[in-house]
């Protein structure tokens, strides 16, 4: 009897095990694609290093902190890394260029929020601060000493759009729709056209994972049962259509006559240019974890370098 009831146990056990198993990880399909615009042009400007230092603080999370960082093992806290196994390296590379580098991320005043409707209470409010930020929450000591640019991104859950919403959006949202997040940048313009010294780089967000995260048996033989087709992501071609709009020449700084606002297509980049609406370089063991491998984001750093030297020059901050 004892022997029968261990046997049961195991079984029930082994059983459990099983149904919690993920399975059915696919690759999103591509609903619609909606083709990529080419970016404003900078072409005219030299990609060369600056001749003096120049001050730049990027304000981000993890996606950001892990492109700053070089590769190697996770050194660092707060999403601020020296090195992370999916490091860009682009600190390393800009410093080389000449920049003073500055970071705020979470946990600190400037950095905590950095989703799409919190960049306007954000610079209206605080811009003063953002500008003398050094490090977190510590600030330049002198007083005529700031920032001379601000680079600022939202992460991944930022392309997940729930839809296009109606014109013309509403920029404190809530919800993320297309023309909200539009509104959202529109409201922007008016603050940074204050500061015309300071060139603001808004770095698009990362894409979503191209992959669905696998699921566990037991609800996946359950829907087969009950012949309940899988939720399927659509958010890739409405991410695509808002990227679109933020960097290209009739887009967001269409009307922007100043030219110290430039937008750096890491969206771009880490759909490998246009490839499909979704990040080509993902992580995790199943691809589905939307934070950019080593090589997404050492690409992406490799771009910004020559891109931040053209920017500074058609800002007016160098020669």
């Amino acid at each position: 009897m004892k022997k029968h009831v261990i046997i049961i146990s195991v079984i029930i056990i082994v059983g459990c095990i099983i149904m919690m198993i993920p399975v059915g990880g696919t690759d999103v399909p591509e609903e619609e694609t909606i083709k990529k615009k080419k970016s404003m042009d900078l072409s005219e400007f030299s990609g060369n290093a600056p001749e003096k230092e120049l001050k730049l603080l990027f304000i981000h999370h993890s996606c950001g902190g892990q492109l700053f960082a070089d590769p190697g093992e996770d050194s660092g806290e707060n999403c601020i890394y020296e090195s992370h196994p999916n490091g860009g390296g682009l600190r390393t590379l800009i410093e080389n260029q000449g920049y003073s580098v500055h970071e705020a991320s979470y946990a600190s005043e400037i950095g905590d929020r950095t989703d799409i409707f919190d960049w306007l209470p954000k610079f209206s409010d605080k811009m003063e601060k953002v500008l003398k930020c050094s490090n977190q929450d510590k600030f330049h000591a002198e007083d005529d000493e700031r920032n001379n640019i601000v680079a600022f991104k939202s992460c991944y859950p930022n392309n997940n759009f729930v839809g296009r919403g109606e014109e013309p959006g509403n920029a404190e949202g809530p919800e993320l729709t297309v023309w909200n997040a539009r509104a959202a940048y529109a409201a922007l313009l008016p603050e940074f056209q204050k500061y015309p010294e300071v060139l603001f780089i808004c770095v698009t967000a990362p894409p979503l994972a191209g992959r669905l995260s696998p699921e566990p048996i037991c609800k996946h033989l359950a829907r087969k049962v009950l012949n309940k087709p899988r939720q399927k992501r659509s958010n890739g071609p409405l991410a695509r259509e808002f990227n679109n709009w933020l960097k290209a020449e009739d887009g967001w700084l269409k009307d922007y006559a100043e030219k110290n606002v430039v937008v750096f297509d890491y969206y771009g980049v880490l759909t490998a240019n246009g490839k499909s609406n979704y990040c080509e370089y993902p992580t995790g063991k199943h691809r589905t974890n939307s934070h950019p491998s080593s090589e997404g984001n050492r690409l992406s750093a490799e771009a910004f370098v020559p891109f931040v030297n053209r920017a500074v020059r058609r800002a007016g901050l160098v020669p």
